[in-house]
């Protein structure tokens, strides 16, 4: 997992310097938006500057002239007071403004506003010198000043920075998380598929490799374990069939042998019978195997399920079935022409799977209904029976675990589970699923779905 921790570390790291060069470029933003307000209030034009400048052009009876011009290019007005609060002179004095001052008018307007012009001043040998700026050019708090036209933009540059940051920082996780899902999603899906017992095959390069590399390591494994496994259940059904059939022989010519004692007839039958379920529980075995690790060759054709239906509930009433079921078939008129592209013989193994479990699990009798619906793209082939039904707990764990498989009893009866488990498999190959429901009053319901184009 070192891989996995060095990928994930090298996308932080990336994601880190990014913020950075976000904030780099905040500050380069900000810089351009505020430099030309910024370099004015501490050049030239400021006000420290225009008070020096002007204080040293200043003399109690006049302003030398290129302090004057220098004034009215920034539209500024200035007055000059002797110690008692008198005009020496003054330049561009508005009419609202007087032109004398007591020295509590003197202590208010040092730190703040004449008539809402800011001012600042200038204390000379020979007086004070004022300088006033224009109306909502400057906001003064105590002794500091503040450019007016700054703090109206800086609203708007902090929500459009904002904002741009947001939309950064999303842009940046979007094309991070697809970059990621990009990378991780094949191996997402190949542990998914691997879950479900199917071989894998990743090639993937970069710091995910080695995941990948585990990955088509633990599929190599699993596949030669289910090959192994299929092999050996292959390999056992095929020694065992030999020596079953003589079994089933032998037992089979001594119940007909009138000679024998009854008692011996009696437990030949017993034998044969037995051997018989033995024998049909190593082909369920072998076919369950071969459908799981798709071993199984399916001879796919066109079929019309309302008549493969039809023949295989004739073929058991022809077989002589129990007077106590009663065998019903149901078409729905939609589905008299449905066909589907199927392997006919696995279909009629699933339906009558399905129905022998039916008889299996209600030997008192009852009723058994073959049916047939469609919709726009779903075929259901149900076989109902109004018997004992499941019950919750049993119901449930067969949907939680359809591989479930009860033990055999003392007479080699498999109760529910490798029948359903057949059924299943052969839904999958097809692309369909299976369903087990309870029906009221009673009875159980079960339905092969398959995918159904018109």
């Amino acid at each position: 997992m070192r891989s996995f921790a060095s990928y994930i570390s090298k996308h932080l790291a990336s994601f880190t310097v990014f913020i950075l060069i976000l904030l780099f470029l905040n500050a380069v933003v900000f810089s351009l938006a505020f430099q030309k307000i910024v370099t004015e209030d501490y050049r030239n034009s400021s006000p420290q500057s225009m008070l020096e400048m002007t204080a040293n052009a200043a003399t109690p009876e006049q302003l030398s002239d290129n302090a004057v011009q220098k004034l009215h290019q920034n539209h500024i007005w200035a007055i000059y007071l002797n110690a008692n609060g008198q005009c020496y002179w003054s330049v561009d004095l508005p009419d609202e403004v007087p032109e004398t001052y007591t020295i509590q008018d003197v202590a208010l307007f040092s730190k703040g506003y004449i008539e809402d012009y800011p001012v600042f001043v200038w204390n000379t040998n020979d007086g004070l010198l004022v300088l006033g700026y224009p109306k909502d050019s400057y906001t003064k708090l105590t002794s500091n000043y503040y450019s007016i036209a700054a703090l109206r933009r800086l609203p708007a540059f902090v929500l459009g920075m904002l904002g741009l940051d947001v939309q950064c920082l999303f842009l940046a996780y979007y094309f991070s998380k697809r970059r990621i899902i990009h990378n991780t999603e094949p191996i997402v899906s190949a542990v998914e598929t691997l879950a479900n017992g199917k071989p894998v095959s990743l090639h993937i390069s970069g710091e995910l490799s080695e995941i990948a590399s585990s990955v088509n390591k633990a599929s190599s494994i699993l596949n030669r374990q289910n090959e192994a496994r299929a092999n050996w259940i292959s390999g056992v059904s095929h020694d065992i069939r030999t020596p079953l059939s003589m079994i089933m022989g032998y037992a089979g010519r001594i119940v007909e042998n009138e000679t024998a004692n009854k008692t011996i007839r009696e437990q030949a039958e017993i034998v044969r019978k037995q051997s018989l379920k033995i024998k049909e529980l190593i082909q369920d075995l072998n076919l369950v195997s071969q459908l799981e690790y798709e071993m199984q060759p399916l001879h796919k054709e066109r079929v019309r399920l309302s008549k493969l239906l039809r023949s295989y509930v004739a073929d058991l009433l022809n077989m002589g079935s129990s007077d106590r079921y009663i065998i019903g078939i149901e078409i729905a008129p939609d589905a008299e022409n449905a066909v589907l592209e199927c392997d006919a013989r696995l279909i009629l193994r699933a339906v009558n799977n399905l129905a022998q479990n039916s008889m299996k699990h209600n030997p008192q009798g009852c009723e058994i209904c073959f049916s047939l619906a469609a919709s726009k793209n779903q075929l259901f082939l149900a076989v109902t029976d109004n018997g004992t039904g499941l019950s919750a707990e049993k119901l449930q764990e067969l949907e939680e675990k359809p591989h479930y498989m009860e033990s055999t009893d003392e007479r080699l009866d498999l109760r529910h589970g490798l029948g359903l488990l057949i059924v299943q498999q052969i839904a999958t190959v097809h692309n369909g699923n299976f369903k087990l429901a309870n029906v009221l009053p009673q009875g159980c319901e079960a339905t092969l779905i398959f995918p159904y184009c018109r």
